[in-house]
């Protein structure tokens, strides 16, 4: 990758990191993922008129995608219900960049070098050590640790549609747009009318943050999009990962997590492995 592109995947980790801990500070935290969607559909509305529509070759990768993202948001809100952002964010995030290496060699026919890929497994690794920062993370109660498992299947499997759609679609960021207002539509539409009794009051005391954390959330992932477009999605979704950097600090400082040393300690492991992944290139 230039580095350009690992700018802004940086970045993107960052704003991802950063709109995670919003929703994991929110009372409400499926109608806030619902809301912020929404958010992100209407700013994405806006930007349509200036984008071409993707091939028709990407739209079933779009709808697969759109699928995919549900069972995603289910595992994250309960995964973030039942344990710490610095429990289950590193744990899902973690176990992603190695499936996705791996459903990306069969399925797209994506190489990885030795280098390359030992430094995606040690960054994995770094990532996922966070999660065991309090010893086993399932000794006392099993479902976060289940959770952010799910969550990160989910995770692997939407990058993989969205890393071959994007490759299809011949508008990059026809695609992308298209992606966040078919989920506001979708997902979005959905939790607006089952909760619609509290929808308003909601938005009314959080929109601030709202707007923010959708204009995040669709940054972070459209430029994702856009790195798998023309880069080998396991080193886009292992670099994408740096996020549980930002991730452990947010939760160290904003909400009040503790044993951030341990924190520190693997996410420099994260940062070798990041490093080692792009020696290969």
């Amino acid at each position: 990758m230039t580095v350009s592109t690992i700018g802004l995947v940086l970045l993107a980790a960052l704003l991802h990191a950063s709109w995670n801990a919003f929703i994991k500070s929110g009372q409400d935290k499926m109608l806030s993922l619902a809301l912020m969607h929404i958010c992100s559909g209407v700013i994405c509305l806006l930007l349509l008129p200036f984008v071409s529509l993707p091939h028709p070759d990407a739209w079933p990768y779009l709808a697969l995608s759109l699928v995919l993202h549900w069972g995603y948001y289910w595992f994250l809100v309960n995964g973030y219900r039942s344990g710490d952002l610095g429990q289950v964010y590193p744990l899902s995030r973690g176990s992603a960049p190695l499936l996705v290496a791996i459903i990306g060699g069969a399925i797209a026919g994506e190489t990885l070098s030795f280098v390359a890929l030992s430094g995606i497994v040690l960054a994995s690794l770094g990532i996922t050590a966070l999660s065991f920062e309090k010893g086993l993370p399932w000794h006392r109660d099993p479902r976060p640790v289940l959770f952010a498992l799910g969550t990160g299947s989910w995770i692997a499997a939407y990058t993989i549609a969205d890393g071959l759609g994007v490759r299809h679609s011949e508008h990059e960021f026809g695609y992308i747009l298209w992606l966040f207002i078919l989920e506001a539509i979708t997902f979005g539409g959905f939790m607006a009318v089952r909760r619609r009794r509290v929808i308003r009051s909601y938005y009314l005391l959080n929109w601030r943050g709202l707007w923010i954390s959708g204009l995040a959330a669709a940054g972070a992932y459209g430029l994702v999009i856009w790195a798998m477009s023309s880069n080998v999605m396991a080193m886009v979704s292992a670099l994408r990962e740096t996020s549980v950097i930002m991730a452990v600090f947010i939760g160290g400082f904003m909400l009040k997590e503790h044993r951030l040393a341990f924190r520190v300690f693997s996410a420099s492991l994260v940062v070798t492995g990041i490093v080692v992944m792009n020696l290969s290139h």
